[in-house]
């Protein structure tokens, strides 16, 4: 960076939205008496708060850097993942939404218990763990190189500054504090995102008339080839994984669903979704926007450092282009980002924690002692997030965290396939799941082995060599398999024992039923 230190106004900036923050959490800390509160805001928020704040959960430091990264070097391919969200989500959120507020307590996890087993809990409630302690180191970590790059702070302390304000105020506030925060930070974003584009499109000579010339000279707003090919990056890889992306995320994750809990009703918390759906998908092609502004401002007299990554390019900008001021404002813009997403990760692990695991293990605990339990999940999770975040950052974004996406790709995989069995499946049974979670492990630890490379004398090789077998698709499609490997054997080997008894609001076709005869009866 040129300018490696930023003005005491801008300083003082990032430090009032860091106090704010904490303060946020404090202001709500004298109500959450009990967990109802603590976890679910005792269901009592508008569903217009929500939506902004599932839109702010889904809007991360991921987005604010990676998405103009890619609008820089590339071309907009992986928004497609995102434009498969509003799809989905309108396709199954009037079913989706009632059935989770009707059937669990605070879990999402214990509606795959009510439908197989307590393995099924055990085994998505562990893949959701998994998965977001590797999201926030990843979180953690973008946002440390990109704030450290701009201000000089050291890497490592800017974790652990961001780490200890996310843990005060989510432990203080619980998730009515999130939520609301996330309101504050979710307009601050957009706020922040629009400035940027306006600041590009004065600076740059014919506005942003000029970025929409160079993209389509240069082809820099496309979507990715449209061939049938599952090989390379194409359009069809990310529209697929787009749609099992929002399966997962709207259907079995707890950050979205703890969030239907805490609406008035199945109707508020109906629109919540779609409103989180129609704020997110604008803002992620904002983003990549940014970068293909950025990428046509840098083709004109402005310059770039020589080796500068693709996803330093905007923090680059932010520093030698903004005015000061703005430049903290940005950066707020970039933490609360990274905030908005934390915080919430930390009152759903605690979540998880205490009601698919502590209240297994002690079913007589006090309503008191569960509340006490889930801070306490709550501080060891933001540690662990911060540990993890450092390994990161020690390894050099190698190492240690991709071990952790392996087994988690390994141990995890499948989970939107096992909704989808529970849900259109009603012959499916918990013999069948063990075998579709059993051939869905193995699957993927063969792809994984057959497809990953290491070097010896300077000779790549292969962990697992096996021919014609060996795993050549690309990597994002794997999810994708994993997912309809657990559907298809779990769903065959089902008919091999016995039709389950279930409850018939746990499936599709019961639920239709109920309704049309509550339709009937008025």
């Amino acid at each position: 960076m040129e300018n490696e230190t930023l003005h005491i106004i801008d300083y003082l900036i990032i430090l009032a939205s860091l106090v704010i923050s904490v303060g946020v959490g404090v202001g709500f800390s004298k109500s959450q008496s009990n967990t109802s509160k603590y976890f679910s805001a005792e269901g009592n928020l508008p569903s217009w708060a929500i939506g902004v704040s599932i839109f702010a959960t889904l809007i991360s430091s991921i987005t604010f850097l990676a998405y103009p990264g890619d609008g820089f070097a590339g071309n907009w391919v992986r928004l497609v993942q995102g434009m498969m969200v509003p799809v989905v989500v309108l396709a199954g959120i009037f079913f989706i939404v009632p059935l989770y507020r009707d059937v669990i307590g605070l879990s999402a996890y214990e509606y795959f218990e009510k439908r197989f087993s307590y393995f099924a809990r055990v085994y998505s409630s562990l893949g959701f763990i998994l998965a977001h302690f590797s999201k926030m180191g990843s979180v953690f970590f973008l946002l440390s190189l990109a704030v450290s790059s701009m201000t000089g702070i050291d890497t490592y302390t800017v974790i652990f500054v961001l780490g200890i304000a996310v843990i005060v105020l989510t432990l203080l506030g619980g998730m009515e504090a999130v939520i609301w925060l996330d309101v504050i930070q979710g307009f601050l974003l957009i706020f922040g995102g629009l400035i940027t584009v306006a600041i590009i499109a004065m600076k740059l000579d014919g506005g942003l008339g000029t970025v929409f010339a160079i993209s389509a000279a240069e082809d820099k707003m496309s979507l990715g080839s449209m061939e049938w090919d599952f090989v390379n990056l194409t359009f069809w890889v990310m529209a697929i994984n787009g749609i099992f992306y929002t399966i997962q995320k709207y259907g079995t994750d707890q950050t979205i669903i703890q969030r239907y809990l805490t609406a008035r009703s199945d109707k508020e918390a109906i629109k919540a979704s779609i409103m989180g759906v129609v704020m997110v998908v604008p803002v992620w092609a904002m983003f990549m926007f940014i970068g293909t502004a950025l990428y046509a401002f840098y083709q004109g007299s402005a310059t770039l450092p020589e080796g500068l990554r693709a996803d330093a390019v905007f923090p680059y900008f932010i520093m030698n282009e903004l005015p000061v001021g703005v430049v903290g404002l940005i950066i707020s813009a970039l933490m609360a980002a990274a905030i908005s997403s934390l915080d919430s990760d930390l009152n759903c692990l605690a979540a998880v924690g205490v009601d698919d695991y502590y209240k297994r293990f002690r079913p007589d605990s006090t309503d008191e002692e569960r509340l006490h339990m889930g801070k306490v999940l709550v501080i060891l999770s933001g540690i662990g997030a911060i540990i993890v975040a450092s390994i990161y950052v020690s390894a050099g974004n190698k190492g240690v965290l991709g071990t952790v996406f392996a087994l988690y790709a390994i141990f995890s995989g499948g989970i939107a396939g096992m909704f989808l069995l529970g849900i259109f499946v009603p012959r499916a049974n918990k013999q069948g799941l063990y075998i579709g979670v059993a051939a869905c492990v193995i699957y993927t630890a063969i792809a994984l082995l057959t497809s990953t490379s290491f070097t010896i004398g300077g000779e790549s090789k292969i962990l697992l060599d096996l021919g014609p077998l060996n795993y050549t698709q690309h990597k994002y499609m794997l999810g994708v398999y994993s997912h309809i490997v657990l559907f298809v054997v779990a769903w065959g080997a089902s008919y091999f024992f016995p039709a389950p008894d279930i409850e018939h609001r746990l499936t599709y076709a019961g639920w239709k039923e109920m309704k049309a005869a509550q339709n009937a009866g008025s």
